[in-house]
């Protein structure tokens, strides 16, 4: 299977309120440590060296220059993306920057997308994604003729999809469903099915009905789509499928409106078998995936299974639980939260975000996520449930 689950790119990080520049000052091993000053002279130290090789010390970095005033850090930021020697640093001052409430940052992003370094155009489209404006469709859609690294164009297609309003949007995406390399194809349909794409079904369902690395994550988008017309063809796939697309199929039929809670029972005992007995980590894959798409859609059953679940497995196992939360918490960040708002332990279950986050290596989603917490803790009454869960995540996380 094509891990296009690491290109996550999603969508519900906005929706909880905080004051302009707010996510920027949040603290790093503490909440108390918004009030900390940050001097300009810490400040430009610190962006120096947020493209250290030395994770800890890039991590320190981030959040010193998180934690600065909005006023003095932006403008760092902008020359730094502009100018830096340092072509690393430009990329990660690009991902710090997207975490602050700025209009500066539209122009900034614009900018972006010419720039020669990949990291940094990709950082820029993905940007575009969460941040509509019309005025990039055009210079997305040339771009799809040049752009040919393997995480560059996963992260322009995916961008495209949000602009599926567009005609030539549609066009453009609806024939890259069966034309180009697996890797890219993967990511232009789970785009697809998350952007509810019903323009595309007919290819995707195509997809579905061949065997093949494309067809789980064709059945998902199906399910995403939640168009009913997909229910034929899964309940086709039921009766003939292998073992490991079963889990999908589930996640994907359930996603549509049909049956839900027998399709979600289905997958919790498909999860205990697999993590009982060694030797199924491919259906273990699928199931944590589907597990994963019906949270993201949310399904706080599903959220709370993979974190009970995944707290005291091991390797091989725990990498599958860990990346499926890890694409729970940047697809739906306010569900992740819920959810550990119930758990008896929160140590266990941010551990697994911490791997996740390791793994999927996304950064600017990561950093949205870091955002979403932050306005989550200023928004949560003190001593609640939730500005508890929040303050948990900024100090296990260190952010």
């Amino acid at each position: 299977m094509v891990m296009t689950r690491s290109r996550l790119v999603i969508a519900a990080l906005a929706g909880l309120l905080c004051a302009p520049g707010l996510a920027a000052q949040t603290p790093a091993r503490s909440p108390a440590a918004a009030t900390e000053k940050v001097t300009p002279a810490q400040l430009k130290s610190a962006i120096d060296v947020l493209g250290s090789v030395d994770f800890p010390i890039r991590m320190d970095a981030a959040r010193t220059v998180r934690r600065a005033d909005a006023a003095m850090a932006v403008p760092a930021l902008i020359d730094a993306v502009n100018s830096h020697a340092d072509a690393y640093v430009r990329f990660k001052a690009l991902v710090v920057l997207s975490g602050f409430n700025d209009p500066r940052i539209a122009d900034v992003m614009l900018k972006s997308l010419d720039e020669r370094n990949d990291r940094v155009r990709a950082t820029a489209y993905g940007w575009f994604e969460h941040h509509q404006d019309l005025r990039v469709v055009p210079r997305l859609l040339t771009a799809l003729e040049r752009e040919e690294a393997e995480f560059v164009r996963p992260a322009l297609t995916r961008t495209l999809a949000a602009y599926g309003a567009d005609a030539k949007v549609r066009q453009a995406l609806t024939g890259l469903v069966m034309r180009g390399q697996d890797l890219f194809r993967a990511v232009v349909i789970e785009a697809l099915g998350e952007y509810k794409a019903d323009y595309a079904l007919q290819p995707i369902l195509d997809v579905a009905r061949l065997e093949g690395p494309l067809q789980d994550d064709a059945v998902l988008a199906i399910g995403r789509i939640g168009d009913k017309r997909g229910l034929a063809v899964l309940a086709d796939l039921q009766r003939t499928a292998s073992r490991n697309l079963q889990p999908s199929l589930a996640a994907a039929i359930c996603l549509i409106g049909s049956n839900c809670g027998s399709h979600v029972g289905y997958l919790l005992d498909t999860l205990k078998f697999a993590l009982a007995n060694p030797g199924y980590q491919e259906l273990l894959r699928a199931t944590a995936s589907g597990l994963a798409a019906v949270a993201v859609a949310g399904n706080q059953e599903a959220a709370a299974a993979l974190f009970e679940r995944g707290g005291p497995t091991r390797d091989p196992e725990r990498a599958a639980m860990a990346l499926a939360l890890g694409t729970i918490a940047i697809r739906n960040t306010p569900v992740t939260m819920k959810v550990l708002e119930q758990q008896a332990q929160l140590d266990p279950a941010i551990d697994l975000l911490r791997e996740a986050f390791d793994m999927l290596e996304e950064d600017l989603e990561e950093e949205q996520f870091f955002v979403a917490v932050r306005r989550a803790y200023w928004a949560a009454a003190a001593g609640s449930p939730a500005r508890k869960v929040a303050a948990a995540l900024i100090q296990r996380l260190e952010f």
